[in-house]
């Protein structure tokens, strides 16, 4: 052993360190956030992927310490004045892994997703990023564990390097040359990741066939560098001058023009589901925070979180099977008041400045006073320069607005945010299309202390609450507070004058990777379709018919629908339809929903109850069954169609976000 140079030995050390202090986490990451479903079947695998990963960036970090001992001046064992240097250099090195490791941690608890380049979209809103983080997590306790954690390991490398010193190291000039060689090679084996043409890739993981699995076998770092690449705005235009015509056909554009890329229409509403009141609607659009499907009532949760809402889609229109393109708050919005998926790589659509002017259907209720409800800042993600810039004679109420007390970084509860909405909007003598945006169903979890007994906080056993969806009883009881807002709001609605001729829409802003276990196909555990599956409800008893509805919708749907419901003709440059209008004519079976996981960079899309999804840099893909109406029946369609359809949305929208403006 002594016959093996001391550098070679000290790098070998520190490259098994690194690897096993990487597997570790990932092991403890996997355990902490297993899924029943995700979880079945052999997680080797995985965790032999893994291994690969973690040993292409310890090999790198190995391989850069390696060669820079090489150099006589800087190689502690011929030169003692260099140790102190490289101690303080790897006690840098351990602080930066566990901070980006505790970083990826709470990133994947907060998102079900590896660490990624998208992230650095938190740091352009950081104050509120940073109260987030702690409202939410013990900042103090995590300090403390990066400080011990790197402090342990500092000790083991610093031990290493004395140990290392005080032993031998032959002579042999022969075995001197070969032991370099052999470490350098044996690194650059390890970046290169695999024995053949091509390296081993990030994309690499989602050959795994689940999206849980694929996260757990990134190495965090891997995953965050390679991310960077994704951050081009602009779009094909071979490729989009190949998919346009159809895409202009089935979005009904009447004048389609292939040199423009047109997708103009004037739409004049034309369904038997439209308003029956004598004059156009006011209209209260509430976009729900973090609403899962599987999560609430609708869809026999028997946690039941959301009994009134519930009861609300017995009484209403309720469009069962509607999905947000990405996941999200700020690409949920952008995709409501755009019609348009953000399918901005990195950012988010709203904090590019290229694409901040936009064509909204909203500025075609012409008489309508329009209003935005926030119970924090519209400064956030940059959604103010979207709504300010894009609807005509907005409205925006913040909480600097409002008189009840901020209860966390979100700013006032939600309950008071819809109480002041709703005394702003019971004295409107105009009509009024209002957005009402909640915040609350999100961490922090919080519930106002005399908000808690009208809301019934339970608790639930762990098994039970992982079973349906929930990571805690502080994420349920938040979901039940949702509903607990819905009811206090919809009951002081009912005693003002505008209810009788008001159109309330709800719609989630996107859902909660989690757990769909025994409700839902396994695809939405799996390839975390749950996180995209949101409710849609029009609720106007009297007024509308009322309906549950199976087509597939989105939230690019929602204006179309709103203004095809009230009459009012408009001007569409979107993605979105009349949710009415495609079910009159064939029962919503033409439907088509574009989905994108941009942290995943899977592009996909639902079509005929089947759920596919593609890498976007490699070969891997998924078909799932995605209809939880029934039973699977027959075999997987061909993928062709599907990856085109996919091809057509992402091409269409990325020249849609540069070319819609008002």
């Amino acid at each position: 052993m002594y016959r093996i140079p001391r550098i070679v030995r000290w790098t070998l050390s520190i490259f098994a360190i690194l690897v096993l202090a990487m597997s570790a986490a990932r092991v403890f990451s996997w355990y902490e956030f297993r899924l029943p479903v995700a979880g079945s079947g052999s997680n080797i695998p995985t965790f032999l992927l893994g291994l690969r990963y973690d040993a292409r960036v310890s090999a790198a970090i190995s391989l850069f310490i390696f060669l820079l001992a090489s150099i006589p001046v800087m190689n502690p064992f011929r030169n003692q004045k260099a140790i102190r240097g490289w101690n303080y250099f790897l006690a840098f090195i351990c602080l930066g892994l566990t901070i980006f490791y505790v970083t990826d941690f709470l990133h994947f608890r907060y998102l079900n997703q590896r660490l990624n380049a998208s992230a650095m979209t938190f740091l352009e809103d950081a104050t509120i990023s940073a109260a987030m983080v702690w409202q939410t997590y013990p900042v103090i306790r995590i300090v403390l564990v990066v400080i011990f954690a790197t402090w342990l390991f500092y000790r083991l490398v610093k031990s290493l390097l004395k140990g290392i010193s005080s032993t031998g190291t032959g002579k042999s000039h022969r075995t001197h040359w070969f032991s370099y060689i052999a470490c350098f090679l044996f690194f650059s084996l390890c970046i290169f990741g695999r024995i053949g043409q091509y390296p081993l890739r990030w994309s690499d993981a989602f050959d795994l066939g689940s999206d849980f699995r694929a996260n757990i076998a990134l190495n965090p770092l891997q995953s965050f560098f390679s991310s960077f690449k994704f951050r081009s705005s602009s779009y094909d235009e071979a490729k989009l001058r190949s998919v346009y015509p159809a895409m202009a056909e089935y979005l009904g554009v009447s004048h389609p023009d292939s040199t423009r890329f047109s997708f103009e229409r004037h739409v004049l509403p034309d369904s038997i589901m439209n308003w029956s009141g004598q004059d156009h609607p006011n209209i209260v659009l509430v976009i729900c925070e973090s609403f899962s499907g599987y999560k609430s009532s609708m869809y026999g949760n028997p946690l039941n979180t959301t009994p009134y809402f519930a009861e609300m889609c017995r009484n209403g229109l309720f469009f069962d099977n509607c999905y947000s393109p990405l996941i999200g708050t700020a690409k949920g919005v952008w995709a409501i008041i755009t019609g348009i998926p953000d399918v901005e790589l990195v950012k988010t659509a709203s904090r590019n400045p290229l694409m901040v002017d936009q064509h909204t259907i909203i500025n075609s209720f012409n008489d309508h006073k329009k209003y935005y409800f926030l119970g924090g800042s519209t400064s956030w993600a940059n959604i103010r320069g979207l709504l300010r810039n894009n609807i005509n004679g907005l409205n925006i109420y913040e909480q600097e607005n409002f008189t009840a007390p901020k209860v966390d970084v979100w700013g006032i509860s939600d309950k008071n945010l819809f109480l002041e909405a709703n005394k702003i909007l019971q004295v409107e003598q105009k009509p009024f299309f209002a957005i009402i945006q909640t915040a609350d169903n999100h961490r922090p979890y919080t519930i106002p202390e005399d908000d808690r007994a009208g809301v019934g906080v339970i608790n639930f056993p762990m098994d039970s609450l992982r079973k349906y969806g929930f990571e805690s009883n502080d994420e349920l009881n938040a979901f039940r507070y949702t509903d607990y807002c819905f009811k206090t709001f919809m009951e002081a609605a009912k005693q003002s004058a505008y209810y009788e001729n008001t159109l309330f829409v709800f719609v989630g802003d996107h859902g909660i990777a989690g757990n769909a276990g025994p409700l839902f196909p396994h695809s939405w555990t799996d390839n975390f379709l749950s996180a995209h599956h949101v409710p849609l409800l029009f609720y106007a008893p009297g007024k509308i018919p009322r309906a549950r509805l199976h087509d597939l919708a989105s939230q690019v749907d929602v204006l179309p629908t709103i203004a095809g419901i009230a009459n009012i003709p408009y001007r569409n440059t979107s993605m979105g339809r009349d949710l009415t209008v495609t079910h009159q004519k064939d029962s919503g079976q033409d439907n088509k929903v574009f989905i994108m996981d941009y942290n995943n960079k899977n592009l996909g899309l639902i079509m005929g109850g089947y759920y596919y999804n593609k890498s976007m840099q490699g070969k891997s893909t998924v078909m799932a069954w995605s209809d939880f109406s029934h039973p699977e029946t027959g075999e997987a369609p061909a993928t062709d169609a599907f990856e085109w359809w996919s091809q057509a949305y992402f091409q269409s929208a990325r020249f849609m976000l540069l070319h819609n403006k008002k």
